[in-house]
């Protein structure tokens, strides 16, 4: 509204300008020639005006995008000291300073917020650039392993300890192992991590995830591969969730930089309000879940929630909906019904959804259609199902038969975590997981809620 008012302002001063200039040939034609010594002053003070008008409009507009350019989102201009032909100019620049300050606080307040749910978590997180070396991130569990306060790049590893370096370099994604790190202490006690990695591409770079699990007192006698499972079920979960966070923080991050060079339209305001949103949501979730569910034994408790199915697959496409746009993945949603919903743990769902979400985007990747299908919809005898679909390779029968028992996978890098959760997560909400599959042509997952 501020630069319409602006853009009356100018229009006006142009048809007045035309109007004057037009006068002259009027008077001459008239006769009234001596008039037109009143005219050319007013030509020319209209001629003055225009360009004065023009001219601190430029210097204000020059002066908003140097803030811009400087993210000085504190800066105000003044509507007080100002004329009124600048004052709804003022205005308009005021407004979207104040725009591009509450996104860069709500952003700020996020990263704040993951940066405590990844302090909180026990497990050591590193990541960094594949190509460039360049560490992104090191949360303090990480820190205080490494007994390092920073880490620029992963080459740095080397002085504190090669062997760690060369591990955590060849660990290949999906497959976990046991690495001892040596305090730098004098007693040089030595304690045994277990390491799991993830890779993710975002923006044409590629990233390596590791996470170090401190296992030197569970790798003791009988006790030993008990741990070992627990800690490959929380790795497990925390990959799956932490990296599509991430993935889409980046890409909020990428988005918010190109709305300060083109500006902010309400359609961006509200993509970044909805990606803030999931993240936020995911991460609360991420949290619950690492803080309460520590182990399989442990989830035997639900904390039941009236769950719309429609929300729930909006924030699992937010979510997903980088990872799939990098691997040109067609996430496809169903409902029936608009507002069906189930009574449902909604962490515990998510982590579900999010298993089987990962399962399907790795089945399509070869597909040169890869696509993923979110139904949902009321059976006949009144309960709820959800399904998720894929056009993949599909499994054999015998595979079908296994993929529910705890630790077998027919991955080469799988884990056999994954699915034995899911199931076990559906169990406690009195509901069964089915599976159908055929070689070649794809997959589909059905849950059933009462």
């Amino acid at each position: 509204m501020s630069f319409k008012n602006f853009e009356g302002k100018l229009l006006l001063r142009v048809f007045l300008l035309l109007l004057s200039l037009s006068a002259p040939s009027i008077v001459i034609t008239n006769g009234w020639a001596e008039l037109l010594v009143f005219l050319v002053p007013l030509l020319l003070y209209q001629v003055y005006e225009l360009y004065h008008f023009l001219r601190k409009a430029q210097e204000e507009l020059n002066l908003f995008i140097e803030a811009i350019q400087y993210r000085d989102f504190s800066r105000y201009f003044s509507e007080k000291s100002t004329s009124p032909q600048l004052l709804s100019l003022r205005r308009g620049f005021n407004q979207i300073n104040t725009t591009f300050k509450n996104i860069n606080q709500e952003k700020e307040t996020q990263h704040q917020h993951l940066q405590r749910i990844l302090e909180l978590v026990d497990t050591g997180i590193l990541s960094y650039d594949l190509d460039s070396g360049e560490v992104v991130l090191m949360n303090e569990a990480m820190k205080k392993l490494l007994h390092l306060p920073f880490l620029k790049t992963i080459q740095g590893l080397v002085k504190r300890d090669p062997g760690l370096y060369a591990v955590v370099t060849r660990l290949p994604p999906g497959i976990p192992k046991i690495a001892s790190i040596q305090t730098p202490s004098l007693e040089r006690s030595t304690f045994k991590f277990m390491l799991s990695a993830t890779v993710f591409q975002n923006e044409g770079r590629r990233y390596k995830l590791v996470a170090f699990q401190n296992v030197n007192d569970a790798l003791e006698e009988t006790e030993s591969e008990a741990w070992q499972k627990l800690l490959n079920v929380m790795t497990h979960e925390i990959m799956n969730s932490i990296a599509p966070i991430s993935s889409l923080a980046d890409t909020l991050k990428n988005r918010l930089q190109e709305t300060v060079v083109s500006g902010v339209s309400s359609h961006d305001l509200e993509d970044l309000e909805d990606g803030i949103s999931t993240i936020k949501y995911r991460s609360q979730g991420l949290l619950k879940f690492a803080q309460t569910y520590r182990n399989l034994s442990k989830i035997t408790t639900l904390s039941l929630e009236k769950i719309y199915v429609q929300d729930l697959f909006l924030n699992l496409r937010r979510l997903m909906l980088p990872s799939l746009a990098q691997k040109n993945i067609q996430l496809t949603l169903l409902l029936t019904e608009e507002n069906l919903s189930l009574e449902a743990d909604p962490n515990l769902l998510d982590q579900v959804l999010i298993n089987l979400l990962v399962n399907a985007i790795d089945a399509v990747k070869e597909q040169p259609e890869p696509e993923i299908t979110l139904a949902a919809y009321s059976a006949a005898d009144g309960k709820v199902v959800v399904k998720i679909s894929d056009n993949g390779t599909g499994m054999s029968k015998e595979v079908q038969e296994k993929i529910f028992i705890p630790f077998f996978s027919s991955k080469k890098n799988g884990s056999g975590i994954g699915l034995s959760l899911c199931k076990q997560i559906i169990m406690l909400h009195k509901g069964t997981i089915q599976v159908q599959s055929e070689e070649g042509k794809g997959t589909s997952f059905f849950l059933f809620f009462k």
